[in-house]
């Protein structure tokens, strides 16, 4: 198809807001499913994405469109997820467009994650169609949103399109301003130069990379390269997804497909790599290529150790098919063998582990999650830290730097003391605030380790589930940071070690103290749950001992009769503390680890 016919576009928008409802409805108009293959998010083939109604990897379809002039465009619609852990994915899914639909909850209004979908979309240099959906609902406030959009983001609301992704009202009426606002693809050179936008491993073919060709043609047979590790390839299969799979011998400047070229590891394939034929030297990798990095790191370990193969097996399984994911060994006194994992964030970890239980049938502990530190030592060397055991003797440290993150959350006028509040409590340092239409846009930065744990489950709730927040990591800064080791009879329990700021050492350490008090069962000695800092005790609680009634048997007689029994107890019970081990159940470790800020 010629180029001008091409039309590539990605649906951006907060979590919830019904793009994926939209490209069903698009889909389902131009053909691309019939009544006996429709579904519901036909784009999200994970159970996972269905069930929570997330967008987790990008997606991409191919759909013949013919306008009411008669004219038949060639439409690629790229569904990105909507969640700030997968912001990278989204910036090298919209590279590989020229235009975004920007889709709006017309009841709700534009949220954090709405915000910095846009933001990215200008920064590449989209044209943007902004539409309102659920438009059906009698809760549905176009005129306010359109105001809303236009004074948060900029953007012209006079032509933004009034849909409903559920019923396809007003969807058809889209697809014609989408042929007619959104620019073609265009092309300077005839030298191959292609986008990787994602990949996925299959059982049979290997690894699938999902391409966008930029220049030249990609065909069937050649020889390509992967710019950013010289890999070198046979292409094998060429093709499109309408969502079907459909084979071709090759696809044009300007197309979206896949290749299979008998790749073995998807960590081969990274996102946002520009791909070139073999012999051509002179072509230059596309800006913005950042390899993923993982931002939070957590121990995994199984409950029962006899499975700790079928968790290597299952680790290795699912880092076929996601390459931001990263696994190593570790072991703890507490817990066994396990692994120390990195993600790029709380809901790629909560959906890596509900993967493993459900796809692989596993029973996992899951330490508290905690982010890279860096420490420079007295001879001003770096060494980064991905758990509090690596942490150095306090006499070899200069200082700890701790990453900070720029967050947006926008929240109704009535919370916004109580969020301010808790971000105040988080040692959150306020930057901006815009108060718009009884809505709020504050501008916080705050240290990433105080908002991994609750702190989004908090915001909701001090918000009653209307504030939406969106965040960023963008610098490390020296903090007054502490490591917190939990004596259980004297013994430090590793899986409880934690790096704290100061200030909340005590309150935290006390917390666990009193929750491990209840969770430990009692022994015939008495155990002592203490909380340190580099060997000085700042909270402790005790476990009492069972006490058995040894001078029951005794009926008057001498009190040193009494006495006598009583001291042969004690010096028993000494020897029992000197000997006994503390065995700490599973249930503790799981009640133990999910501290939060309760009490």
């Amino acid at each position: 198809m010629e180029i001008s016919k091409i039309r590539n576009f990605s649906i951006i928008a907060h979590i919830d807001h019904g793009k994926s409802t939209l490209a069903d409805r698009i889909i389902e108009i131009c053909g691309g499913m019939d009544d006996r293959t429709k579904k519901d998010q036909v784009l999200d083939s994970m159970e996972i994405e269905r069930e929570r109604g997330i967008t987790i990897k990008a997606q991409t379809v191919r759909l013949n469109y013919k306008n009411k002039k008669g004219d038949e465009y060639q439409l690629n619609i790229l569904d990105t997820p909507g969640h700030v852990d997968f912001s990278y994915e989204v910036s090298r899914s919209l590279s590989a467009c020229e235009g975004s639909v920007l889709v709006v909850d017309s009841t709700q209004g534009v949220e954090a994650q709405t915000l910095a979908n846009a933001y990215q979309a200008i920064d590449v240099n989209h044209e943007i169609l902004p539409v309102l959906n659920k438009a059906d609902l009698p809760a549905s406030e176009p005129e306010r949103v359109k105001e809303d959009i236009e004074q948060t983001i900029g953007i012209d609301t006079s032509e933004a399109h009034l849909v409903s992704a559920k019923t396809g009202l007003g969807v058809e009426d889209l697809l014609d301003q989408i042929v007619e606002k959104l620019p073609s693809p265009n092309t300077n050179e005839k030298n191959l130069k292609a986008l990787l936008v994602d990949s996925w491993y299959d059982n049979y073919l290997g690894v699938t990379v999902l391409v966008r060709v930029l220049d030249g043609v990609m065909k069937k047979g050649m020889k390509v390269k992967f710019l950013s590790n010289n890999q070198q390839y046979n292409i094998d299969r060429i093709g499109y997804f309408t969502p079907e799979i459909n084979y071709c011998d090759e696809l044009g400047p300007g197309e979206i497909g896949f290749i299979n070229a008998s790749i073995k590891s998807v960590a081969d394939c990274k996102v946002g790599d520009t791909i070139a034929e073999l012999n051509d030297e002179k072509i230059k990798p596309l800006p913005g290529f950042k390899p993923s990095l993982p931002v939070v790191f957590c121990g995994i370990y199984p409950v029962d150790t006899s499975d700790y193969e079928r968790l290597k097996e299952s680790f290795e399984k699912l880092a076929l098919n996601d390459s931001s994911f990263t696994y190593e060994n570790e072991t703890s006194a507490a817990l066994g063998y396990g692994f120390r994992c990195g993600f790029l964030g709380l809901l790629h970890l909560e959906v890596t582990t509900e993967r493993l239980r459900r796809e692989f049938d596993l029973d996992l502990i899951t330490t508290a999650p905690g982010v890279v530190y860096k420490v420079i030592d007295r001879n001003k060397n770096e060494i980064v830290i991905r758990n509090p055991s690596e942490l150095p003797d306090p006499a070899e440290i200069d200082k700890i730097l701790e990453p900070w993150v720029k967050s947006t959350i926008i929240v109704p006028q009535d919370y916004l003391g109580t969020v301010i509040t808790l971000c105040i409590e988080k040692r959150g340092k306020q930057k901006n605030l815009n108060i718009q239409n009884n809505r709020a846009i504050l501008e916080m930065e705050l240290p990433l380790n105080e908002i991994v744990i609750d702190f989004y489950d908090k915001l909701k709730s001090y918000s009653k589930g209307y504030a939406s927040f969106d965040y960023q990591v963008y610098d490390y800064f020296e903090g007054d940071l502490v490591k917190l080791n939990i004596l259980v009879n004297s013994e430090t329990v590793d899986a409880f070690s934690n790096i704290v700021h100061k200030t909340r050492a005590e309150t935290i350490g006390r917390r666990i103290c009193n929750k491990l008090k209840d969770l430990i069962p009692r022994q015939n000695f008495q155990i002592p749950i203490q909380a340190a800092i580099y060997g000085k005790i700042i909270a402790r609680e005790t476990i009492k001992a069972f006490r058995k009634d040894v001078t029951a048997k005794l009926y008057g007689g001498d009190v040193s009769r009494k006495k006598k029994l009583l001291e042969k107890q004690k010096k028993g019970k000494k020897r029992m503390k000197q000997f006994g081990n503390v065995e700490i159940p599973q249930t503790a470790f799981f009640e133990a680890l999910k501290i939060g800020d309760q009490d």
